[in-house]
């Protein structure tokens, strides 16, 4: 095998809604009050929804820009590369990157419906909860069939409205969902509550896989405002590690053999450790905390049950034997600052090349079929979707790589050469982010 001939799905990447999104799928009264893209004096998009502004329609969305205007803009759509927002102009960016396909996360209600906990009226809520799920499945995702792996959010505050969601969106061809991997911070009971017995069921039922976005619920941690930015940014995919061990003791695994949780962004050099904690401190302390894992160790329910999803990871594909080559899967995060777009296939190959060309195949693809019950063969042949297939389809449409520059507010002024610190990225987060999740990173410092 060489590089052309990898088949690549993304199992994690984002979109930054178009102002349209709701046209199609509502009218009357639903429409007038679905959340409106409006933009203020300062030329920052918003979406307005129910007396509350979300400013952060493009934030982090730099695919395409220098690397010195990284930042947390953009704020508008007009700072965007158009496929952060237009199905048509993505799939032109994932020809030119190699990419055969990819799950994508939404924004505008955050990457697990968070914003929705927080409005005031709910019932209101579930009426474009069902809406949004319905563009993103029909319209964005139904654009190009075979091309997207179709991601719903779902009402969970209302576990009855949960499971008709489920089951409406399961009847729709979408088989995953994103929710917060810590439903705490929405003011929700925690995962081991019984409130969530009928979610864990009805997945199971229909055959379902749970995502778990980092950043859907627990903050990344950082020291302190003024630690360097780069530190904050360094740990932010083990963060997820706070999600897996707390899912890890899940009851509902133990009952659900075939049950199914992607950790979306979280990389994979970690794992090793983790589980090997995890069996350490069981065998130590099983005696006294009436562990659940008295047979099964931790590393073995974590095998069978959790997908592990890297952008670049060296460390960890030297070390798949201690993960599971059944267990991992590739994520591109177009378009944010962490993606490699448009030269995935270049920075990977070096990485991958050393395993066999089954691995290989798991790894790029065929862990992403199996674990969200996806196959884009359906609708094209492996020989179309390969790296090199895909790049000559770019090639012959034009599309144009170059970096792109757009003025924007930068962390710190101009001529400063003091390292950008957690306290410069969380005022601009004031300034352009909901407050209310403003002030839960800002418990962090408490």
């Amino acid at each position: 095998m060489e590089m052309n001939d990898m088949v690549l799905i993304s199992v994690d990447d984002h979109i930054s809604e178009p102002p349209d999104l709701f046209r199609n799928h509502l009218s009357g009264a639903a429409l007038e009050s679905a959340p409106r893209l409006i933009q203020d004096e300062n030329g920052k998009d918003l979406w307005v929804y129910q007396g509350q502004k979300f400013p952060s329609v493009g934030l982090n969305a730099v695919v395409g820009r220098p690397f010195e205007e990284y930042g947390m803009e953009p704020t508008s759509l007009d700072q965007l590369r158009a496929g952060c927002y237009d199905v048509h102009e993505r799939i032109k960016d994932m020809d030119v990157n190699g990419i055969a396909a990819s799950l994508n996360f939404g924004s505008v209600f955050d990457f697990a419906g968070g914003r929705l906990h927080r409005v005031p009226d709910r019932d209101l809520a579930k009426v474009h909860v069902s809406a949004y799920n319905d563009w993103h499945i029909d319209e964005w995702c139904g654009a190009y069939p075979g091309r997207f792996i179709p991601c719903a959010i779902l009402p969970t505050w209302d576990m009855d409205a949960t499971i008709a969601e489920l089951k409406r969106v399961s009847a729709k061809g979408c088989h995953t969902v994103s929710i917060s991997e810590n439903p705490t911070c929405q003011g929700l009971p925690s995962i081991h509550n019984a409130y969530w017995d009928p979610f864990y069921k009805a997945i199971n039922d229909l055959d379902m896989t749970i995502c778990l976005h980092i950043g859907g619920g627990n903050p990344a941690p950082h020291a302190s405002m003024e630690t360097p930015i780069e530190a904050w940014i360094s740990t932010m995919p083990m963060s997820i590690a706070y999600a897996a061990s707390d899912w890890l003791q899940l009851e509902a695994l133990h009952q659900y053999p075939d049950m199914r949780i992607a950790l979306s962004e979280g990389s994979i050099g970690w794992v090793p450790y983790f589980t090997e904690r995890a069996d350490f401190s069981n065998w130590r302390h099983k005696a006294w905390t009436n562990s659940r894992f008295q047979e099964m160790k931790p590393s073995e329910m974590f095998r069978r049950h959790f997908l592990n999803c890297f952008i670049d990871d060296a460390f960890g594909l030297q070390n798949i034997q201690f993960i599971g080559e059944d267990n991992i899967a590739y994520e591109c995060d177009y378009p944010h600052s962490d993606t490699l777009w448009p030269e995935v296939p270049e920075h990977l190959w070096p990485s991958i090349r050393h395993l066999t060309e089954a691995q290989i195949d798991k790894i790029t693809h065929r862990n992403a079929m199996r674990w969200f019950r996806f196959d884009p063969f359906q609708h094209q042949s492996r020989a179309e979707l390969t790296v090199g297939a895909l790049r000559q389809r770019a090639k012959a449409a034009g599309v144009d790589t170059s970096a792109r520059s757009s003025a924007g507010e930068r962390p710190v002024a101009e001529g400063d050469t003091r390292p950008v610190t957690s306290g410069d990225i969380m005022k601009m987060f004031i300034r352009h982010e909901d407050t209310d999740r403003t002030g839960r990173m800002q418990q962090q410092e408490a």
